[in-house]
């Protein structure tokens, strides 16, 4: 057992299991959050239910300079044996749909007051409501200070203060700044799982309308990454998990100077050429039917002016015998291949996540101990690892914080 005095700073996911780890190892643990109370984003993950992992966390799930860091700690603390830390605390959980994992109650609380009385049956000592404002180290110990004024001393310290998303959760960046002044650098932030921005005002009109199809994200020619699913149209661009999956792209493309374009296809069951012959009975049923309403059993009538515009169609209700192949041919393709420019992402209050921040070549990946000052330990959203939707930033959360944790008490 240790007597180490271990200063964690950030109640959120990652801080909570961090403290909880800490503590079994017999540390002294002081918890400082910002916040008036811990765990607050845990409440707001996954529509209020906390898609709390994912049984297929691995690798591809996660970006940043260096994804393969996240190996380090997700190898030691995996998703089964996640659960199991979980299930002792008398949470049950299930899975559903693309492997997300929720606790049965369907309640995020219920995963929060777990940590939350674990965390005081412990004795860990938590100060919350007083946000840290600077912290060096002296003589071997940590020195923190909080905007209160108040000085707390340690054997090592634990920054867990996640990034810069959702900040009226508590993520505001200010962990960057403590890291930063002891001697780290951060690879460029910017907000993820986010939605996309366009400026292309014939659209505005499908505001609220949802389709089933795909949407990929394309830059010079490339497709830098396709996804499937519900796509809900906005005054602004468009959202859904799809295109929170895409949208880490469009800033990175955007930092890089690049293009970023997003490329609808409301069909993605079907090629070009079998839509094209979908679309050629369409209107040889009726030739007197105006050609508009002849696509009204397979598109959203929202969508059919808005299409029909794009491709130079403006006698939208001429009959159908005067379609031409012409029409139908850049019908298919573009039905197929809705190109359009992205202007951005929203902002991050709207973010789920921070892609980008504590440059991991400069952390232990299996300890999460920073290489340059020893006893300074880090864990969750901070670092410069960001996962998809669906459950994978949670599971780097509890990894991380479980293994920052235990090291830092050793």
């Amino acid at each position: 057992m240790t007597s180490k005095k271990i200063l964690i700073v950030g109640g959120g996911a990652s801080g909570l299991v961090a403290a909880i780890s800490a503590a079994r190892k017999g540390a002294e643990v002081v918890l400082i959050e910002s916040q008036n109370r811990v765990g607050k984003k845990i409440l707001a993950t996954g529509n209020g239910r906390c898609n709390l992992s994912n049984i297929t966390a691995n690798r591809i799930h996660y970006h940043g300079e260096n994804p393969k860091f996240m190996e380090g700690a997700l190898s030691q603390v995996n998703v089964e044996e996640t659960l199991r830390f979980f299930q002792l605390l008398g949470l049950e959980t299930k899975v559903e749909e693309e492997g997300k994992v929720y606790p049965i109650s369907d309640q995020g609380s219920s995963v929060l007051d777990l940590l939350r009385y674990e965390v005081e049956k412990l004795g860990v000592h938590q100060i919350l409501g007083d946000p840290v404002t600077s912290l060096w180290k002296k003589d071997k110990q940590f020195v923190l200070e909080t905007k209160s004024q108040a000085r707390i001393r340690g054997d090592a310290v634990i920054l867990a203060t996640g990034g810069k998303s959702t900040p009226k959760l508590g993520s505001n960046g200010s962990g960057y700044d403590l890291g930063k002044s002891l001697g780290h650098l951060l690879t460029p932030v910017f907000p993820a799982l986010v939605q996309i921005k366009w400026d292309h005002r014939s659209f505005r009109s499908l505001k609220g309308v949802k389709i089933q199809g795909s949407i990929a994200l394309v830059s010079e020619g490339k497709i830098l990454r396709k996804e499937m699913g519900e796509v809900l149209f906005t005054d602004y661009g468009v959202s859904g998990p799809p295109v929170l999956q895409v949208s880490r792209g469009v800033q990175e493309c955007l930092q890089n100077n690049k293009v970023p374009w997003v490329v609808l296809d409301f069909f993605p069951q079907a090629t070009e050429e079998k839509l094209y012959e979908t679309l050629w009975m369409l209107v040889s049923l009726d030739g007197k039917k105006p050609f508009d309403f002849s696509l009204i059993g397979i598109l959203n009538k929202k969508v059919i002016p808005v299409i029909l515009k794009e491709i130079g169609i403006n006698n939208m209700k001429k009959p159908c015998e005067e379609a031409t192949d012409k029409d139908l041919r850049r019908l298919a393709k573009i039905l197929k291949n809705c190109g359009l420019q992205s202007t951005g992402t929203l902002s991050w209050e709207d973010s789920q996540v921070t892609a980008g921040g504590i440059r991991t070549d400069e952390v232990h990946s299996k300890t999460l101990e920073s290489k340059k000052i020893k006893g300074l330990y880090f864990a969750g959203e901070i670092l410069d690892v960001d996962g998809d939707c669906g459950g994978f930033n949670l599971q780097w959360a509890w990894s991380s914080g479980i293994i920052a944790g235990e090291k830092a008490a050793e």
